[in-house]
């Protein structure tokens, strides 16, 4: 059986620094797959089909080729062979993505492309519905949650952090909306896989999130 790592959860919770470091630490491919939506939602917007028909914005797939490079400094999308700037991770883009992620055609045409991701490779997995419907069958798999007013905090320090000027208030109500849209839309809702070891990341640093979850991997996989 391939090696996999799922994890999921709603935006905020340390998924994606969790998932890189997992990545680079076991040397293993690294699959973003919120990265394929806001790429997607990227290509749409630019193409004025924001508000598209779920079809016509599914048939933009045909043209994604998506590479993910990581090193010490973090992770550089490559979007055919060109790295994509910080709009990626702009909130304009994250709501286009959490729209048209909700799109059933959609969500069909990039499953089968993060089944097949880096072949056969070992691989981690980062995302929502990681788990529950893209890997159902993956050998660990996680969920990772906190409270909506602290990933509102983590997020609003981010956003300072790079010189942007939100209000705290503002980003909780996106957050709230977000997480109710990813919840319940009709395919691949937000929520734990039946077997998924469930982590609240509200009051552990990096580190900690990071050693509880390595000792899941130690129990689980053989490396030598």
């Amino acid at each position: 059986m391939r090696k996999i790592i799922t994890v999921d959860g709603p935006s905020g919770v340390g998924k994606g620094t969790l998932c890189q470091n997992l990545a680079r630490e076991l040397g293993w491919a690294y699959l973003d797959s919120g990265a394929l939506y806001r790429l997607l939602a990227l290509c749409a917007l630019a193409a004025g089909k924001a508000d598209a028909a779920a079809a016509e914005i599914a048939a933009l797939t045909t043209d994604l080729q998506i590479d993910f490079r990581l090193d010490a400094d973090g992770c550089t999308v490559l979007l055919n062979g060109e790295p994509v700037g910080n709009e990626l991770r702009s909130e304009r883009c994250g709501n286009a993505a959490s729209k048209i992620a909700a799109y059933p055609e959609v969500r069909a045409a990039l499953l089968d492309y993060q089944r097949h991701f880096a072949g056969e490779a070992p691989l981690v997995a980062d995302g929502r519905d990681m788990g529950t419907v893209v890997f159902p069958a993956a050998p660990l798999k996680f969920f990772l949650t906190a409270s909506s007013e602290i990933r509102a905090e983590r997020r609003h320090k981010q956003l300072l952090a790079k010189g942007e000027c939100v209000n705290v208030r503002d980003i909780y109500a996106e957050i709230v909306e977000r997480d109710k849209r990813d919840q319940t839309r009709s395919v691949a809702p937000l929520k734990p896989a039946s077997d998924a070891v469930i982590i609240d990341t509200g009051e552990l640093s990096i580190q900690d999130v990071h050693q509880q979850v390595s000792k899941e991997i130690a129990a689980r996989f053989s490396f030598s």
